[in-house]
């Protein structure tokens, strides 16, 4: 199993922790407020710079107005037709 920061199913779960930000609306800034954490922070989060642990991915959750259990479904879903945005 591929295990970097940079495989094709992180950068799937990548694209969709960014769509569930913009579906809810939220900016970079706005979710870095929410999380106690700099804008630099998200974004790095975003760009595969820095992994998130699934304690952090509750917490983006919570501030995208998402269960846990909600985003697992998109991201499963995603991850049957990955190349679709």
């Amino acid at each position: 199993m591929e295990k970097s920061i940079h495989s094709a199913r992180y950068a799937v779960f990548l694209r969709v922790l960014r769509q569930a930000r913009e579906h809810s609306g939220l900016t970079q800034t706005q979710v870095a407020k929410k999380l106690g954490e700099a804008q630099t922070f998200v974004s790095k989060c975003e760009r595969g710079e820095r992994r998130i642990d699934i304690i952090e991915l509750q917490a983006y959750c919570r501030a995208f107005g998402l269960t846990l259990r909600q985003f697992v479904a998109l991201l499963e879903k995603a991850m049957i037709r990955p190349n679709r945005s």
